[in-house]
């Protein structure tokens, strides 16, 4: 498949992001890494494979920095090795908004955000539960 094919299908994109988080599951924390990051979801990296049930809710917990940290309910939708990949479920007010500013600061561009955000409100939408 054609690299450029990919991205332009690519409704959301994704924050490149390096950094360590909890991930709990089932009463179990489970320290991951942030292989990318965007509005819809994350991929996460694991020390080792780690068995995650698909549709089953999570709370990742990122900490950006002193007392600004991302609190979001997920879910997995595919698995690779050391690597998941997982769905927003929920958000709140105060971790969409440094999710918002950091995807933002990465894009370099308010208005790309703001068609991301657009996107992100159909996708959310269409979804049925």
């Amino acid at each position: 498949m054609n690299i450029e094919k990919t991205e332009e299908k690519r409704r959301f994109h994704r924050t490149l992001y390096n950094a360590e988080a909890i991930l709990i599951s089932a009463n179990v924390s489970r320290p991951c890494k942030i292989v990318d990051l965007s509005l819809k979801g994350c991929l996460l990296e694991f020390a080792e494979p780690s068995i995650i049930p698909k549709g089953v809710l999570n709370t990742l917990n990122i900490t950006l920095g002193d007392d600004v940290s991302i609190i979001m309910d997920i879910s997995a939708v595919h698995d690779k090795g050391n690597h998941i990949g997982f769905i927003c479920q929920h958000i709140d007010i105060d971790s969409i908004t440094n999710l918002r500013r950091l995807v933002e600061l990465n894009l370099g561009n308010s208005e790309m955000l703001e068609r991301e955000l657009i996107a992100l409100n159909d996708f959310n939408h269409s979804r049925s539960f």
